[in-house]
This record gives C-alpha cells, sequence and structure tokens, in this order.
C-alpha cells in the first residue's frame, strides 16, 4: 500500500498503520512505568481506585503502552498490559540504536532522541528508559523537556519512536534502490 501524499496527518497515520503489530508468538516483557492512586471523597467515606500505565515489548523492535484501572493494583497492571498487547507497533532499531534523529511533543512533554555509539548505554531518565529498553535500544541519547508526566512522556517517546524511517523504507518510498539514498 503506498501512501498518498496529501497532509503530514494523514502520511503520518498511513505510517502507523503500516507499523502494527499481531501479538500471536511473541515473547513479550512488561514494564510498570507509573500507578497513580485516585480517591474519590462519597457519603460512606473514600473509595480508592489505581490506574496503572504499563510498557510491554520483546526487546527486538517491537513495543506497546496501555493504561489500566480498577480497584486493586494488581487489576489495573494486568489490564494494563492487555490494553498495550493491542498496540504493539514495529521500531526500526539498527545496531543497538536509532537510525536518526527525532523530536516530539504530546501535551506538556517534550522529547529529543539521538543515537549513540556502541558502548553509550540508554542515557534517558524514568518513563523514556522504560519504552527505550522495551524496543531494546541499547544506545541511546535522549532528553525530555517540559513537563515529566509520565503518560504525556511515554506517548511522547512512542510518538517519536513511530516517526523513526529506516534506510530501507526511505528507498522504498521514493522508489529508488537503497545506494542511491547514500550516495545521491
Amino acid at each position: 500500500m503506498q501512501p498518498v501524499r496529501v497532509a503530514l496527518n494523514s502520511e503520518i497515520i498511513m505510517v502507523i498503520l503500516s507499523k502494527k503489530v499481531k501479538t500471536s508468538d511473541l515473547e513479550l516483557k512488561d514494564r510498570l512505568v507509573a500507578i497513580n492512586r485516585v480517591t474519590k471523597v462519597t457519603k460512606g467515606g473514600r473509595t480508592f481506585s489505581f490506574s496503572a500505565i504499563v510498557v510491554v515489548g520483546n526487546e527486538d523492535g517491537i513495543v506497546g503502552w496501555g493504561l489500566g484501572k480498577a480497584g486493586e493494583v494488581t487489576t489495573a497492571i494486568a489490564k494494563g498490559v492487555e490494553a498495550a498487547k493491542k498496540n504493539l507497533v514495529k521500531i526500526p532499531v539498527v545496531h543497538g540504536t536509532i537510525p536518526h534523529e527525532q523530536v516530539a511533543r504530546y501535551g506538556g512533554a517534550f522529547v529529543l532522541l539521538k543515537p549513540a555509539s556502541s558502548g553509550t548505554g540508554v542515557k534517558a531518565g524514568g518513563a523514556m528508559r522504560s519504552v527505550l529498553e522495551s524496543v531494546g535500544i541499547h544506545d541511546i541519547l535522549a532528553k525530555s523537556k517540559g513537563s515529566s508526566n509520565p503518560h504525556n512522556l511515554v506517548k511522547a517517546t512512542m510518538e517519536a519512536l513511530m516517526e523513526l524511517r529506516d534506510a530501507n523504507e526511505i528507498a522504498e518510498y521514493r522508489g529508488i534502490p537503497l545506494e542511491k539514498v547514500f550516495k545521491g
């Protein structure tokens, strides 16, 4: 399916749709990013409920995130894992890092991802680290600016990762051989 260049939004949607992955026969590991306790005050007293944001991935280029809400923490985490398995996408990972620099914004969270040389490690904090390790990236420089809200950070990081394209995708999109992408 060839994406049609109508507007930037439709192009991004076509890229996202082409990167969706099915959960069958994948060994996924889940990481808990954050748990939030919410209190509702009623006539009978306080009622507590929990929300958990979870990231799942196979550490080989496939990752997804999910939000689970329930009256108990374990149930909220289980619901988050199930939601994350429905949102799996394929991310291009080249030699343990990303193919190019990428920035993204979601809400108040601003994320900058830079490829790094081998041996650098994952230089990222908090929620970004969970997403990047679940993808299987071993060497990356990342910076989050603005909001430190884990929900927005996870969404901004996922948005940045979904916009990444490797050389094969670019060659196919332009309709030229792979060598011509590098040599002009």
